[in-house]
């Protein structure tokens, strides 16, 4: 239920007519909140050892840091 409201949420920001940049930055919020949703919770990462977690999150972080280099590099 959660999942299906935040991508409500998100369809509801592309149609609302914000500027560009706003809706964008709305949307790369909700996303992440909900990747870090889905990994935690249903994933079942909250039971896993703590070294597991740690390293899911190098590379959430690593992949992050990818894309924002990408995306400059397109500017």
């Amino acid at each position: 239920m959660v999942l299906f409201v935040s991508a409500t949420v998100q369809v509801l920001v592309e149609f609302a007519g914000l500027a560009y940049w706003t809706a964008f930055g709305i949307i790369m919020v909700l996303s992440a909140a909900k990747a870090v949703l889905v990994a935690a919770y249903f994933q079942h990462l909250r039971w896993e050892p703590r070294s597991l977690t740690y390293l899911v999150g190098i590379g959430l972080v690593a992949a992050l840091a990818l894309t924002v280099a990408a995306s400059y590099s397109l500017l």
